[in-house]
């Protein structure tokens, strides 16, 4: 007979179950410096979160290394679940999994370059337990997500009972992260946020910007599992702005915490990176630095007819090398 028959068992979970998703499947060009991003970003919600919570891990077919981390970390009891797949099923395939088997009635998902602030499970359970309806809240404001999504947002900004400003509002630190770590220049920032404004809320006391992410987000999980796409496409990391949409158009809201309550690290961790991460008492290396080219070889790849070249080799490798 088998001994756990006629038992019962007292766990009982959380009521957050932080999802995160984790695909570093080798350390070449692009992932040349990912584990160490991974690695931080789980070390910071493990360091950073006091309210109780399950850690869930679904890694999409990463490299040994990733694994013999995420195990590692598992017999520790640092992660609660850990799913791992052969093969990158998608993003969307791999949120439908997670949510679903999450037992939280609270969904904290994340991608894996995401660094988490003392107290942010607090702030976003804070939005989510004062604001009515609310869909998805992130932690790090990025204006360019201003363009879509927000139409339910906007329309609850505008109640009586709410505090709207609008304009140019975010902090040119938080704007100057964005640029710095998601591989930006001051120029092509400007293009994407042309013709945008930022709407800053507040509702009972608590401030909010208006517009989500999907790269980190808290939400309720009943109604996540709602707006998730059903049907699945080919392509590995789409369809998230699908899921950006359909929460708009249950009529939920979403907003980003204010001030910040996570941070982004992108695809390595430089020297300034490194002296913030360390104050968490996470220890981390500053990628190597490259010797800048000289002036006249960057005029020579500003010319748009070498960068078309360029990038077209570029797409072509990019996916010859990661097949």
């Amino acid at each position: 007979m088998n001994p756990g028959r006629g038992k019962s068992s007292d766990y009982e979970p959380a009521r957050a179950t932080i999802a995160v998703l984790t695909y570093v499947p080798n350390a070449v060009g692009y992932f040349k410096d990912r584990f160490d991003v991974m690695r931080v970003c789980i070390e910071s919600i493990i360091k950073n979160t006091k309210k109780p919570y399950d850690l869930m891990v679904f890694d999409n077919g990463s490299s040994t290394k990733v694994v013999n981390y995420l195990n590692q970390q598992h017999e520790k009891g640092n992660i609660d679940f850990l799913i791992l797949s052969l093969k990158n099923i998608g993003k969307i395939s791999a949120l439908q999994y997670m949510f679903r088997a999450a037992p939280g009635e609270i969904i904290a998902y994340c991608d894996d370059d995401v660094f988490f602030l003392p107290g942010w499970l607090d702030r976003h359970l804070e939005v989510i337990d004062t604001y009515p309806d609310v869909g998805a809240v992130t932690g790090f404001y990025i204006k360019p997500h201003m363009k879509e999504g927000i139409k339910t947002t906007l329309q609850f900004a505008k109640r009586t009972d709410v505090k709207m400003e609008s304009g140019d509002l975010v902090e040119k630190e938080i704007e100057q992260h964005y640029i710095s770590n998601m591989g930006r220049t001051w120029e092509q920032y400007q293009q994407e946020i042309k013709g945008l404004e930022d709407v800053r809320m507040t509702y009972k006391g608590i401030h909010t910007y208006v517009s989500a992410g999907h790269f980190q987000f808290v939400a309720i999980k009943d109604r996540i599992l709602k707006a998730l796409p059903e049907k699945r496409k080919n392509n590995l990391m789409g369809q998230m702005r699908e899921l950006d949409t359909a929460i708009d158009d249950l009529g939920l809201l979403r907003v980003c915490t204010t001030p910040a309550t996570v941070r982004l690290l992108g695809n390595q961790i430089n020297q300034e990176g490194v002296e913030f991460i360390r104050k968490f008492d996470i220890e981390v290396e500053a990628v190597e630095g490259s010797t800048p080219p000289k002036n006249w070889i960057m005029k020579i790849y500003q010319i748009p007819i070498i960068k078309k070249i360029a990038y077209f080799f570029y797409q072509r490798l990019f996916k010859i090398i990661n097949a």
